[in-house]
């Protein structure tokens, strides 16, 4: 892709949320925050750093309103707060949380599984955390999950991710994201559903949320970057340092697509990258390490020195 017109992609660091919610060992709140001012002197500035769910359910993302009240408050940093229902946004908005980010699975076997509602129940609440949100003064997103297929449903059919991608475009969020929240899917489908929204007047914003079960996280970040350029549009892409991630409620979704691979790809594919523009690829790698010591669980992500290679190819 050197050579080829630049256009920035925008990392989202989902490090403190994903990356810690299915691990085994729930960090306490100071040991998160130290996390995010970790992440922060790395360059990373957009964080989905606490979810808003029950922590009898979620013990990992106990503690979202004491986490937001002790981390450092800058002019270029926004933090995002996960939420699966209104519930969740009438506490995001109370808290420092810049953003709010409503999940809403494709599949309904999927979402009643995870959130207690079928997709069309959960696009209604989408609606109202939209509201929430924007009354509040804060950017919301809507996470369309399982997009690329379903653990308990299989292949999503065509015929369901465009409508609920309709209805989700509806919603006047200011950003839809795509998620392949237990990584089955193929850089044939990022082309697919992402240019499905890329072409539609009403997509503000397009994300992507990739998982690296399958070992195609990266190709399918490659594929949304291509996508980017060819429609000539922004995109965000979800990472998590070290490669940690999961979600509880999926099985078999492994971690996350790593946050210093992904910049290690774009940067040396000839792709500006907002934020971190050049990130510190051994200082990434310490925090994935430190990160590694405290959950006691083995980095996924790259851990040897960039040593001279720090420029495109």
């Amino acid at each position: 892709m050197t050579g080829a017109p630049r256009t920035p992609v925008e990392l989202v660091e989902v490090g403190p949320r994903d990356g810690l919610q299915n691990e085994d060992r729930a960090l306490p709140v100071e040991t998160r925050v130290a996390l995010v001012e970790r992440l922060l002197d790395l360059g990373l500035r957009r964080l989905e750093v606490a979810s808003f769910v029950r922590p009898d359910r979620v013990p990992q993302m106990a503690g979202a309103e004491e986490l937001l009240a002790a981390l450092p408050y800058r002019s270029d940093a926004t933090y995002v707060g996960l939420v699966l229902n209104r519930r969740g946004a009438e506490r995001a908005v109370l808290t420092g949380c810049h953003e709010l980010n409503m999940v809403v699975p494709v599949t309904d076997t999927f979402a009643v599984r995870n959130q207690g509602a079928d997709t069309a129940a959960l696009l209604e609440q989408a609606r109202d955390v939209v509201r929430i949100g924007h009354e509040a003064g804060r950017t919301v997103s809507v996470t369309l999950a399982v997009a690329f297929g379903c653990p308990f449903e299989g292949d999503v059919p065509a015929a369901r991710w465009r409508d609920v991608v309709d209805r989700a475009l509806d919603l006047g969020a200011d950003e839809l994201a795509l998620a392949d929240t237990v990584g089955v899917g193929v850089p044939t489908q990022v082309e697919e559903l992402g240019s499905h929204v890329a072409q539609d007047a009403r997509a503000a914003g397009l994300r992507f949320h990739f998982h690296n079960t399958r070992n195609t996280g990266y190709a399918n970040a490659w594929a949304a970057t291509g996508l980017a350029l060819r429609e000539g549009a922004s995109v965000a892409l979800d990472a998590s340092i070290g490669g940690f991630g999961g979600c509880p409620f999926a099985p078999a979704a492994t971690g996350n697509i790593a946050t210093e691979d992904l910049a290690w790809l774009l940067r040396r594919g000839g792709v500006d990258v907002t934020g971190p523009a050049r990130l510190d690829q051994p200082a990434a790698a310490e925090v994935a390490r430190w990160l590694s010591e405290r959950l006691d669980s083995p980095v996924q992500g790259l851990l040897v020195p960039a040593g001279d290679f720090g420029g495109p190819a």
